[in-house]
């Protein structure tokens, strides 16, 4: 009998740190974006799991949001695609800015599709 209880330890303590590291923080983060998806609102900028960016403009039902992702361009997600949720209070992480360089300078180098698309 204890012959049989030493051999199934190992088996149960691989159970047990399995539980710890995989199972039990999967748990946590699926229940921290059931929490996040419940708290979006009107006016909350959001990010879906495709990567599409925009405002809520409305909250149609428990599954449904609908996004204005450019003016007057609006579109329904299932709330359960948004990755990231911004509230309308929270400011937007600005991009660092290069002090050294003069107004009228031009950056070198760089991706020339990028440049295009700077403002």
């Amino acid at each position: 009998m204890d012959q049989g209880l030493t051999q199934l330890l190992p088996l149960v303590l691989i159970g047990v740190v399995f539980y710890f590291l995989l199972i039990r923080p999967q748990q946590k983060r699926a229940k921290e974006h059931r929490a996040m998806i419940e708290a979006v609102r009107r006016g909350d900028n959001v990010v879906t799991a495709g990567g599409i960016m925009g405002k809520v403009t409305k909250v149609r039902d428990d599954n449904v949001v609908q996004i204005e992702v450019a003016p007057e361009v609006r579109i329904d997600v299932v709330k359960s695609t948004l990755t990231d949720v911004k509230s309308k209070g929270e400011p937007a992480a600005a991009a660092p800015k290069d002090d050294d360089k003069a107004e009228g300078e031009k950056p070198s180098g760089g991706n020339p599709v990028s440049k295009l698309f700077k403002k």
